[in-house]
């Protein structure tokens, strides 16, 4: 009897006590937790949130800067100029195959000067002897290609020539700087320095390059004469 009046007045006393449930209400030491936990989540997913977004901002704005700054090699490098093609180098000059060293004309002033190329590639004849591990285009080659670029300066009415009576007479100062290999694109420039059309005689100087560096240069002398 003692026992079952003091358990009913335990429960009351639990019932009355303030902490009680009012309704669905958490105790305040757990709402504050949870409410402290969101809050944390919240920013911290606002956060990486925004940091995302930037980055990919950032990223495609790097992304198309990119795109658009850089250029393909093969589109970065323009061809040479073509003044006269090989069709027309062969209406001046009397060589043909395999020593017409002239590919192609790039800039041209008749009876002043002659700028043009010559493709070294390994089908050359002279590479097989010349060296069979280590293809080097001759010098003497190189000398031959300049003065058939100087024949184009020369053999034009401006200055008198024709292909009946026009000489390489004789080279001097030439020098060699850097060989020449196959893959290489020979650049030659000759300009008419003196002309004594009386005697026949013209010098004129040249200078050969490769990607911008001068790899011959010399002095050339040539003859307008009979046979």
């Amino acid at each position: 009897m003692t026992s079952t009046v003091f358990s009913r007045s335990l429960f009351s006393a639990q019932s009355s006590s303030p902490s009680k449930k009012i309704g669905n209400a958490l105790p305040l030491s757990v709402s504050i937790k949870q409410s402290l936990g969101i809050s944390r989540s919240y920013v911290v997913s606002a956060n990486l949130r925004k940091s995302n977004r930037s980055f990919i901002s950032n990223s495609s704005s790097s992304g198309g800067n990119t795109s658009s700054d850089e250029t393909p090699i093969e589109l970065k490098y323009p061809a040479f100029p073509t003044v006269m093609d090989i069709n027309q180098i062969r209406e001046i000059l009397p060589h043909r195959f395999p020593f017409l060293l002239v590919d192609r004309v790039i800039e041209y002033t008749p009876g002043v000067s002659a700028v043009a190329i010559k493709n070294v590639t390994i089908n050359d004849n002279f590479f097989p002897g010349h060296f069979p591990e280590r293809p080097i285009m001759p010098g003497v080659l190189m000398v031959e290609a300049m003065a058939q670029v100087g024949g184009l300066v020369m053999l034009q009415p401006e200055v008198g020539g024709s292909r009946a009576n026009f000489f390489f007479a004789g080279v001097d100062k030439v020098r060699f700087r850097k060989p020449v290999i196959a893959g290489d694109t020979l650049v030659m420039r000759m300009d008419l320095v003196k002309l004594q059309k009386r005697f026949g005689i013209a010098k004129m100087e040249g200078k050969a390059y490769v990607g911008g560096e001068v790899v011959c240069e010399g002095e050339f002398l040539m003859a307008m004469g009979s046979d």
